[in-house]
């Protein structure tokens, strides 16, 4: 009887008040966070890809194999995986929970994300996300990777650091930079907080942040705890950027 309540409860608030689809925005009669109609349209990633920076290949080459980028320019990071396609199809999504305040998808990406990353989580020690400058959090109110960080951290029962790294300078969006001048952008953007400078040494860490389009941010990230003892470095994000 307990438990019936809530669940009656619950439904009543639903048919009242319907939960609508955090991607198109029509109601929807649970609270998935989605339509089925917009779940068929997203492209997750689930077969073979880059060992590296988790390209997904058309085709399975066997073995641990590298992208042609991550071949010509290795990572610092260790290993990165993302839940799925950035595209015309979950986009808009994405760009809501980042900017429009949809933070009732958290529980969802959420979900997504401990399911494509499942070989890394198991030995992971510290989950932490992407930080954004002070500057810009003040004026987004959250940090969406920090939201995502913590769900993983929470569900998978691991320790979380949201302020393990510092962004010390407001860099501009990398929307606006050609694939060279994201790099620059980043370059020397972040260091450790220097309060857990005695807690990183030898440990495994997991970087979380919402969309992987070069890798430049991850490994600007990466390269700071690596110099500081870190043992690993792995990233698990949202959706990741493919050429198409």
């Amino acid at each position: 009887m307990k438990e019936v309540v809530p669940n009656l409860l619950t439904k009543g608030i639903n048919y009242l008040f319907p939960p609508v689809c955090g991607n198109c925005g029509d109601a929807i009669w649970d609270n998935t966070g989605i339509c089925s109609d917009c779940w068929k349209d997203l492209t997750f990633i689930s077969g073979t890809c880059c060992h590296s920076c988790g390209y997904p290949f058309e085709l399975s080459h066997g073995g641990e194999m590298l992208c042609g980028e991550c071949l010509h320019s290795p990572k610092s990071f260790d290993k990165c995986r993302a839940a799925l396609i950035y595209n015309v199809h979950s986009k808009d999504m994405i760009i809501g929970f980042k900017h429009a305040d949809k933070t009732h998808l958290t529980a969802l990406f959420t979900r997504w994300l401990s399911s494509c990353g499942h070989e890394t989580l198991g030995n992971a020690d510290i989950i932490a996300p992407v930080p954004l400058h002070r500057r810009r959090l003040l004026r987004r109110r959250y940090n969406q990777s920090a939201l995502l960080a913590h769900g993983l951290a929470r569900l998978h029962r691991k320790r979380h650091v949201p302020s393990l790294l510092l962004r010390t300078k407001n860099t501009s969006s990398q929307g606006q930079f050609s694939m060279t001048g994201r790099w620059r952008n980043v370059r020397n953007a972040f260091v450790l907080n220097k309060k857990f400078e005695k807690d990183v040494d030898g440990k495994n860490v997991i970087l979380i942040d919402d969309v992987y389009t070069t890798g430049a941010t991850l490994d600007a990230c990466a390269r700071v705890l690596k110099k500081s003892g870190v043992a690993s470095v792995s990233a698990i994000v949202l959706a990741r950027v493919t050429k198409e």
